[in-house]
């Protein structure tokens, strides 16, 4: 590995700690501070962390590998991810940081649940938790085999080695800063994915002789690829359920606990509409620059003679070919900012859970802040070991383990975010019920050994489509059957009249 690449690395790790550092002696220590950041998030802040949070590794490796294999068709799920993301802005942010603050403070999304619904019996928060721990471990798995890839393919390193020393780094600045540090180092790393993503498809296209020779080279390619409605790989036209599949990605957004966290801790209503158009720039710039250098990626790969490539690798082989050492380092750093940016996050989640929903629930009731903050702490190194051997699988696309992990939440908790800030007679029945059908849908399309037209359920139509909807029509029929407890709706009057009082 160059000198320069290594000397951009180093930096990159000095100042994802420092930042961590830093954050810890700005944070209180108390579990609302290590968690939530004492809701006090700023509203670029808030947008850059909820994106870079979001995108991942798949945004510089899974989504450019997708579009370097079946070309244009790959752009559906890109647009679908950007309609879901405004929607989550508009529909979610500013209600969601209003209602879980008068729904006893929760900082938790199973917190959240079972202070909206009053469930005594603890049995939403626990179901909530499960499904957190059970996806979120995929997810961070993903971003864990991302890292492994890199390290492979660019440092010369072993896969195992890239699992360790990027989980590593995350759990340092995780354990140290919580969330704050988290949410701090997201929008640094936000910031370099935006960069990069500018930087590397302008210059891939300059390399082919400008835009029209590069069209043209793809053209000669295989003129599938310039087809939306025609998935190359396959040299077969996208049916009706497969677009609206890829569309669906963008049914996700509104059941993300890594990502709806942000809206819980920005610090006003009022910042909202900055973090959206902020945001909402970001990701749509991002994606773009992401779609560009899979497709374009794919044409000067092809130029190249013998050279073979991993598709999810494009990225990395172009900052390296491309760049200055120096700069292919920073750009390198990129791809560890996506990657990490979104383990981290989703450690924390899942350590939150772990810690509220699970040790001081169920264990220590009357733990101190202390004690929980330590019970945090310890449970962000275990989910991260879980996530490392589950890792060590190496066959698995990141693609394909995001888009399972991002269907589980899409369709467990998305119908009753939504659904519990706008229906006032939701009960809890119904929430219990619709989180359930959700979950188990996406288990069942994943796994069942069933085919439709010869495909796998999971191949035919992705499996966040029945599950939201399965989970939607569950939570409006068992509201049908009985009513919401004592002061229920009252709190949800309260949470009008304040919503109402943020917006003038």
């Amino acid at each position: 590995m160059a000198t320069g690449t290594i000397i951009s690395l180093g930096l990159y790790f000095l100042v994802m700690l420092g930042i961590g550092l830093f954050a810890y002696r700005q944070t209180d220590t108390n579990v609302e501070g290590y968690m939530l950041g004492g809701r006090q998030l700023g509203p670029a802040v808030t947008a850059l962390s909820a994106g870079a949070s979001d995108m991942s590794g798949w945004m510089l490796m899974g989504l450019p590998g997708a579009m370097y294999v079946s070309g244009l068709s790959a752009g559906w799920i890109a647009i679908g991810l950007v309609l879901g993301a405004l929607a989550n802005y508009l529909l979610v942010a500013p209600r969601l940081r209003v209602y879980t603050e008068l729904a006893n403070n929760a900082i938790t999304l199973p917190d959240y649940f079972e202070n909206r619904f009053d469930d005594n019996s603890r049995v939403l928060r626990v179901i909530a938790s499960v499904v957190i721990v059970v996806f979120f471990t995929l997810y961070t798995s993903s971003g864990v085999v991302a890292g492994g890839k890199l390290f492979e393919s660019s440092f010369g390193l072993s896969y195992e080695t890239g699992l360790y020393v990027t989980t590593a780094v995350v759990v340092a600045y995780t354990l140290v800063g919580g969330f704050m540090a988290v949410s701090m180092t997201d929008f640094v790393q936000g910031c370099i994915m935006f960069i990069s993503l500018i930087m590397v498809p302008i210059v891939t296209v300059m390399e082919l002789g400008g835009f029209g020779q590069a069209m043209t080279a793809i053209r000669d390619i295989d003129p599938a690829l310039l087809n939306a409605f025609a998935d190359a790989s396959t040299a077969e036209n996208l049916t009706i359920v497969g677009i609206i599949s890829m569309l669906a990605w963008g049914l996700g957004y509104f059941g993300q606990p890594h990502i709806i966290v942000r809206f819980m801790a920005i610090r006003s209503v009022k910042d909202v509409p900055t973090a959206r158009n902020i945001g909402m720039t970001w990701m749509v710039v991002s994606i773009i620059g992401a779609l560009i250098t899979g497709l374009f990626g794919l044409a000067y790969v092809t130029s190249q003679d013998g050279v073979s490539i991993d598709p999810e690798t494009i990225f990395i082989y172009l900052s390296q070919i491309l760049f200055h050492p120096l700069i292919g380092g920073f750009l390198l750093a990129a791809i560890l900012a996506a990657i990490m940016s979104t383990i981290s996050s989703q450690l924390l989640v899942t350590s939150s859970s772990l810690t509220s929903d699970f040790y001081q629930a169920f264990l220590r009731r009357d733990a101190s802040d202390t004690e929980l903050v330590i019970a945090g702490r310890a449970s962000v190194v275990v989910v991260a070991a879980v996530a490392i051997y589950l890792a060590y699988d190496r066959d698995s696309t990141i693609l394909t383990l995001v888009s399972n992990a991002w269907a589980g939440f899409g369709a467990a908790f998305g119908p009753l975010v939504l659904f519990s800030l706008f229906k006032r007679d939701m009960t809890r029945r119904a929430a219990l019920g619709g989180m359930v059908v959700g979950a188990l849908t996406v288990l069942f399309w994943i796994y069942a050994p069933l085919t439709v037209d010869g495909k796998p359920l999971s191949d035919w139509m992705y499996e966040i489509v029945p599950g939201f909807v399965l989970a939607s029509i569950t939570i409006l029929v068992l509201s049908k059957f009985g009513k919401p407890r004592d002061g229920v709706e009252d709190t949800f009057d309260a949470f009008q009249v304040k919503m109402d009082e943020e917006l003038r």
